[in-house]
């Protein structure tokens, strides 16, 4: 059985002394190589490799950008029988993947449950999204977002880029400095297109989930949309207003973990959608699974039922 180990040497939790540990004890369950990224994208290409060589497995230890990095590497040309699977082992600061899928979030502890899966050949199948703009398509797995999430994203890229670390406390004041002062709280940019429904303009933000939570505020979950699942096709957060009593309300409700109801049509929740175009009347960000992914003015977003093969 073979594997490859893609790891980002840049991972904010793990040190090269777990590194080696974790791959010393992958190597004693597979024929394993290793192979540390290099620059951006360069995970995509040691995937997309490794199913042209036709590997059995690719495990990723690193963020949850370098997960994505690693299936859209694996599914450049499609689903299909020949697609490695997937094992995730948690070295970023929300590590959203891993724990979505019930990994332990010690990245050492995850190893041993990927080593426990691959012996039992324990697997499960999840559907994924897609996110197309301007020529591009890019899969996700957890979430995309327009508006405010992305604008939080660029900002972290950008400190990380400056030596700052990538913290919880860094990301929540990022994110208040973002919510209270800079982002757009008066003209929404933002239209919700679906087929056979009216469209719904006037929206602030846009969060596409695949998955449950969105993010984690440290041990804490933070859920827009608690009943998106991999099982599912997507979930939508679109809020049409953001005063803010109607901000503080949606943010409570994500910690509660609760499925928010405003009377007052502040808020669009949809649940389980195959396919829907945000559209943005002025350049607006866009985030993939944590990265920042640039400005743009359409977005068409896909649900791909049973699309790729994981190990829990």
């Amino acid at each position: 059985m073979r594997a490859l180990l893609v790891v980002n040497p840049r991972a904010t939790t793990t040190s090269p002394r777990v590194r080696e540990v974790i791959a010393h004890a992958l190597a004693s369950a597979v024929d394993l190589d290793v192979a540390e990224t290099l620059r951006r994208g360069h995970a995509s290409d040691l995937a997309r490799q490794a199913r042209r060589d036709g590997l059995d497995h690719v495990l990723v230890l690193g963020g949850d950008g370098t997960v994505n990095e690693v299936v859209n590497g694996l599914l450049a040309d499609g689903p299909g029988h020949d697609v490695p699977s997937l094992g995730t082992i948690p070295g970023g600061s929300a590590n959203v993947v891993a724990r979505a899928l019930g990994l332990p979030e010690d990245p050492v502890e995850a190893t041993g449950a990927l080593l426990e899966a691959i012996e039992d050949k324990r697997t499960r199948t999840i559907g994924l999204g897609t996110a197309s703009w301007d020529g591009q398509s890019r899969w996700f797995l957890c979430n995309a977002g327009l508006g405010v999430d992305a604008e939080i994203i660029h900002d972290m890229e950008k400190q990380r880029a400056e030596g700052k670390q990538a913290t919880p406390a860094r990301y929540f004041q990022t994110a208040v400095s973002h919510v209270v002062v800079k982002t757009e709280r008066r003209e929404p940019a933002l239209t919700v297109r679906r087929s056979g429904v009216p469209e719904v303009p006037g929206v602030f933000l846009a969060i596409v989930q695949n998955c449950s939570p969105w993010t984690y505020l440290g041990p804490f979950p933070v859920e827009p949309c608690p009943g998106a699942s991999f099982d599912t096709g997507l979930d939508l957060f679109a809020p049409r207003s953001f005063a803010t009593v109607h901000a503080a309300g949606h943010a409570l409700n994500m910690l509660l973990r609760r499925r928010p109801v405003f009377p007052f049509g502040g808020l669009l929740s949809l649940h389980d959608q195959s396919e829907l175009v945000v559209e943005a009347s002025r350049p607006t960000l866009l985030q993939i699974d944590g990265d920042a992914a640039g400005p743009t003015t359409a977005v068409t977003f896909r649900s791909v039922p049973q699309a790729l093969t994981v190990l829990v």
